[in-house]
């Protein structure tokens, strides 16, 4: 329903070179090319400028954005209004979600979901933040599970709605017959001296663990660095170091580890949103993955469902 030359706008100016925006809208480099070289000439403006290996849009470039997301949104308002014609809640929904959102909350609310509207097929992927917003601006996905981190859409980014879901609050994990195992709650501030282990630096945890240790006063000694929390709680297990973890990690059970609550005031949290393509939430069946995701949220003990 929106010109998919203005679709290649938009993916363009999220990823500065045609090539990535390529990738990313599933077409070659060429057709991109293409697209944009046509959309010039008919609006007799220049929409984009070389800078070094990237390209940037012009001043018309951006003014056109501005429309694309808004004719974007709409036409995500129209399916959601047509799609509420139709009985029942049939076809496909895709949800993407942080590796530890997507194994505690996404898995189990798609089950659900599928296994009560026969006519509906659930996808699943898992990704970090700024790649779950990509696959839904690319329309590669309907609703993201995320954390706000740095290089991550504002609030009010016009391409995007999202909503609050809940907050987690994290624990120090430290080896078995650590100092600190026996405790029933520490303060941050008393694991400064250990070494850290972390996530990767392209890894919403790495982030976590420096905020929360930089807000209690130090910064974190990194000895290991880990993609997933099984990772991280490998290496705690084995002596490398501790770690901040959030209440919905998980790691196999043999793992020699312990959660020590935390009695800073505050105690860090983090926080996740759900996030969906602007216009598209009323959609029957995004609607009906969102209660979803925030009906399995409601029935945990362990985190705080926000308001949304």
């Amino acid at each position: 329903m929106i010109d998919p030359r203005l679709q290649a706008l938009r993916v363009l100016h999220e990823h500065g070179t045609v090539t990535a925006a390529a990738a990313a809208l599933h077409l070659t480099p060429s057709t991109v090319s293409q697209q944009l070289r046509g959309l010039a000439r008919e609006l007799e403006v220049e929409l984009l400028e070389q800078v070094g290996r990237r390209v940037q849009l012009t001043a018309a470039g951006h003014a056109l954005l501005r429309h694309a997301d808004l004719l974007a949104a709409q036409a995500e308002s129209a399916r959601a209004e047509l799609a509420a014609h139709r009985a029942g809640i049939a076809g496909v929904l895709r949800i993407s979600a942080m590796p530890t959102a997507l194994g505690a909350l996404g898995a189990l609310a798609a089950a659900r979901l599928r296994d009560a509207n026969p006519g509906l097929t659930v996808e699943l992927i898992e990704d970090e933040s700024a790649e779950c917003f990509e696959s839904l601006l690319v329309g590669d996905s309907d609703i993201g599970i995320v954390l706000p981190a740095p290089g991550t859409p504002a609030p009010d980014d016009l391409r995007f709605e999202q909503r609050p879901l809940l907050s987690e609050p994290l624990d120090l994990l430290v080896p078995v017959g650590h100092s600190l195992a026996g405790r029933g709650s520490v303060a941050l501030s008393e694991a400064a001296a250990e070494p850290w282990i972390t996530g990767r630096a392209r890894i919403a945890h790495r982030l976590v663990v420096s905020a929360a240790c930089a807000a209690a006063g130090f910064t974190p000694r990194i000895a290991g660095q880990a993609l997933h929390f099984p990772g991280v709680a490998a290496m705690v297990a084995h002596g490398f170091g501790v770690s901040l973890v959030p209440r919905l990690a998980v790691w196999p059970p043999s793992l020699a580890v312990v959660r020590v609550a935390l009695h800073d005031d505050p105690v860090p949290v983090r926080r996740h949103l759900t996030a969906v393509r602007r216009g598209s939430a009323e959609h029957p069946v995004i609607a009906a993955g969102l209660e979803a995701i925030r009906g399995v949220c409601r029935e945990r003990t362990d985190i705080t469902v926000l308001d949304g």
